[in-house]
């Protein structure tokens, strides 16, 4: 009896597979068997999830370096379509600056599956959108970093600069270095 499941089994596999192959092909068929870049990026410089109205989940994370991805990587909760397409989404991420990873479209990642069939492009629109939202975030945090820097060396340079007090008066503020009137050199 065991042995007439296991032959079944087999059967049915061997059967979804060869429909997965004719409706999907054969490059959807080995990432999907055979994801690249799932999982968790350590050291991420953004990560970032979105929702489809499928319920599936993809969430990518990007780590830059010189203005570009260096490294990228996806999860998802979804089915093999969003596997598919969230790590095609990552693969054209990598070397990319976040203006070209904002030309990374559903149809980018479509024709880098080689097809997908209409009723799961969803994933694709999907991963897309998350790439997209991981770059604004990337963005915000550079902006918000930039002023940060700004503010701090604002601040440093209002430190730098004191009123100095004079018996019997006051001087105009002058740059103090280590505690010492620069001009007088005291």
């Amino acid at each position: 009896m065991s042995g007439d499941i296991d032959v079944f089994i087999q059967k049915f596999q061997e059967e979804m597979l060869k429909q997965a192959r004719e409706n999907y092909g054969d490059a959807f068929l080995q990432r999907w068997q055979h994801p690249l870049y799932m999982g968790v990026l350590e050291g991420a410089d953004v990560s970032t999830s979105m929702k489809g109205a499928c319920g599936d989940t993809i969430c990518i994370s990007l780590k830059f370096r010189k203005g570009s991805v260096e490294k990228a990587s996806f999860q998802t909760d979804g089915c093999a379509p969003s596997i598919v397409c969230g790590s095609y989404a990552a693969e054209l991420s990598i070397g990319k600056s976040p203006e070209e990873l904002l030309e990374i479209s559903a149809e980018t990642i479509v024709n880098a599956i080689g097809r997908l069939p209409q009723e799961v492009e969803h994933c694709a629109f999907l991963a897309a959108a998350t790439v997209h939202s991981a770059v604004d975030k990337y963005m915000i945090r550079q902006i918000r970093k930039d002023k940060d820097t700004v503010a701090e060396e604002d601040e440093k340079k209002a430190l730098n600069q004191k009123d100095v007090s004079v018996q019997g008066g006051s001087r105009k503020p002058e740059t103090i270095r280590n505690g010492r009137n620069a001009e007088k050199g005291v």
